[in-house]
């Protein structure tokens, strides 16, 4: 979801609640502790150099029970980040605690945002030698010539 999207469902909301990706919830006494423009310089295992930002939302589980953050306060912090910040429309990431930090995607659903789970991928793989995918996505036999030189990964 980008922050557009975001500051367009807020207005029609009565209250801000996430869930989790087990179906669980944040819950309704969270914080939004940080709003940010999060930027990662890398480069991959094929040697290309990326760039990448995203809008970092941090959300918080204290034990301030009264606690509820509504939808036009949310939308103030945005407000307020955007302009000291120059936050531009980028997606949002959301950090949350669990067993460790947590980074999830953004969704909507029935009213309410859904974390959505993330992974991890090779963005290299014609270049790394990774083994191409058969017309079953099953992963194919290994090329002799792939970078790890001949199976010494």
């Amino acid at each position: 979801m980008k922050l557009s999207e975001l500051k367009e469902l807020l207005p029609q909301l009565q209250n801000v609640a996430f869930e989790l990706p087990n179906g669980g919830w944040v819950p309704e006494h969270f914080h939004v502790t940080e709003v940010g423009l999060v930027t990662r310089h890398f480069i991959d295992c094929g040697g290309t150099i990326r760039n990448e930002q995203v809008v970092n939302f941090q959300l918080w589980n204290a034990n301030d029970y009264e606690h509820r953050l509504k939808p036009q306060r949310l939308l103030n912090i945005i407000r307020l980040s955007e302009e000291k910040l120059g936050i531009p429309n980028l997606d949002i990431e959301v950090e949350y605690q669990g067993d460790t930090i947590g980074k999830y995607g953004l969704g909507f659903a029935n009213d309410h945002f859904v974390l959505e789970s993330k992974t991890t991928a090779c963005l290299a793989e014609d270049a790394c030698g990774l083994p191409a995918k058969n017309a079953q996505g099953n992963l194919a036999e290994q090329p002799a010539s792939s970078c790890c030189g001949g199976g010494s990964c």
